[in-house]
């Protein structure tokens, strides 16, 4: 039986594709998972997971427009600047992220606690028609 991903191993495997280099393939990146969390995951394993999925496809959109480094700074300093910077900002956006993961745990307990199925709360928003407003005037 396929062992089951802790919240550690999640959180490690999107690193792994945040910082990963070369073309990204299920089976490469279940490969690299092996000697990361102990065990070879299966592609069907990753895909199962929302945030995997979303952060590999996220890594392969940015592969296909050609991630381009910015230029370099012109000093140690102003790079120094520019790291703590993004520091900050990445921290400040973990814990939004966090936030927003409680909240939606919450409506997901309460709305199945309502008798809400996951097909309901997935329906797509009706279509906003603009013109009809202006024809009825």
């Amino acid at each position: 039986m396929a062992k089951h991903l802790t919240a550690k191993d999640i959180e490690l495997l999107i690193g792994l594709i945040d910082g990963w280099n070369g073309k990204l393939t299920w089976d490469a990146l279940c490969d690299e998972a092996e000697g990361l969390i102990g065990t070879r995951p299966t592609r069907q394993t990753l895909n199962a997971h929302p945030r995997i999925k979303s952060a590999f496809g996220d890594k392969k959109t940015q592969q296909k427009t050609g991630f381009k480094p910015t230029k370099r700074p012109e000093s140690l300093a102003i790079a120094e600047q520019r790291i703590h910077r993004l520091e900050s900002e990445n921290q400040r956006l973990k814990a939004e992220n966090d936030r927003l993961l409680e909240r939606f745990i919450r409506w997901q307990y309460n709305a199945q606690k309502r008798g809400l199925s996951q097909a309901v709360l997935d329906a797509p928003l009706p279509k906003v028609d603009r013109d009809s407003a202006e024809k009825g005037g």
